[in-house]
């Protein structure tokens, strides 16, 4: 950890609002990135990343400085944006992946040829379930075992919805393409 941010720490743990704002400022892109992919939109990006920030600056006696504080930012918004999505009751749909049949040998073609910021957009606008999954997985690389644990289903289930997601996603995807001129 630098000392700059451990002087940032210290100064938001005594409650110091120029620490907070310090931390804040230097964190704040990476930590909404994080909240762009689960939100459904910039709107609910936002209030995500202003909830998460509240859990944030309330838990941070909980950092153990052994490792990044980025890295522990992160892991803190992904916990709250996986909350948020529990909240609002947005159920993932099972289906076994033995059930679903889908070609996705192509997905790394199709996701190579647009901008991040077009991608982004597309996985916003994934169902909850799907979004949650093909982020913990593709994006954070987590296992399916570890999201299942996470989001109490199975592994399968997990698999599936990424499967699903890769699909809705390569269909967006064939859509704008067959959409440009």
């Amino acid at each position: 950890m630098s000392k700059s941010d451990a002087y940032i720490i210290d100064g938001c743990k005594q409650g110091d609002h120029a620490a907070q704002n310090q931390l804040f400022t230097k964190y704040r892109s990476m930590l909404f990135g994080v909240c762009l992919r689960y939100g459904q939109n910039r709107q609910e990006a936002e209030d995500l990343l202003q909830e998460g920030m509240i859990v944030i600056y309330r838990d941070l006696y909980q950092y153990k400085p052994t490792g990044a504080l980025g890295a522990w930012l992160r892991r803190v918004m992904v916990n709250v944006c996986l909350q948020h999505l529990r909240k609002k009751h947005r159920i993932i749909r099972t289906t076994p992946i033995e059930n679903y049949n889908e070609r996705l040998e192509t997905d790394e073609d199709l996701f190579s040829q647009f901008r991040a910021k077009a991608l982004l957009k597309m996985v916003q606008q994934l169902p909850p379930g799907y979004r949650m999954v093909f982020n913990l997985y593709v994006i954070e690389g987590h296992s399916h075992q570890e999201i299942a644990d996470m989001l109490g289903v199975s592994v399968n289930t997990s698999k599936s919805q990424l499967s699903r997601a890769k699909a809705t996603l390569r269909k967006l995807l064939e859509k704008e393409l067959a959409d440009e001129p």
